[in-house]
């Protein structure tokens, strides 16, 4: 039974990763999408909010013994193959034969940082 209009959710504000090494992930993830980030509290957190207001950001939670890598969020690039090659350039991890698939509907990429988390860079038709 769908929720009442209160319950229903609208959209994405974030999408967080955790991290053991945040400074080494904020570089990362600066490098990777371009920015500095937008929201910073050292030793904590790291948060970078695109211009359609959705934030992607890295978090180093207090007790990391029991951190696993995840993955799932797509960035989305004007040019996939040459956002690959200028990552692959800086020694960013990318999976896959020729590291681009085409879809019927996309293309996209799937790297990992260095934390082992999974990310796509992808570009709709």
């Amino acid at each position: 039974m769908a929720g009442t209009t209160a319950h229903k959710v609208s959209g994405i504000d974030a999408s967080y990763y955790y991290v053991k090494d945040l400074d080494r992930a904020t570089k990362f993830y600066t490098e990777l999408l371009g920015a500095e980030p937008t929201l910073a509290f050292p030793g904590m957190v790291s948060e970078w909010t695109f211009p359609n207001g959705e934030s992607f950001g890295v978090y180093k939670p207090t007790e990391t013994s029991g951190f696993t890598p995840g993955g799932g969020v797509m960035f989305v690039v004007d040019d996939v193959p040459a956002a690959v090659a200028a990552h692959m350039a800086r020694g960013v991890k990318f999976h896959g034969e020729g590291h681009v698939e085409e879809t019927p509907v996309c293309h996209m990429a799937f790297g990992e940082d260095t934390e082992g988390n999974g990310f796509i860079l992808h570009k709709r038709k």
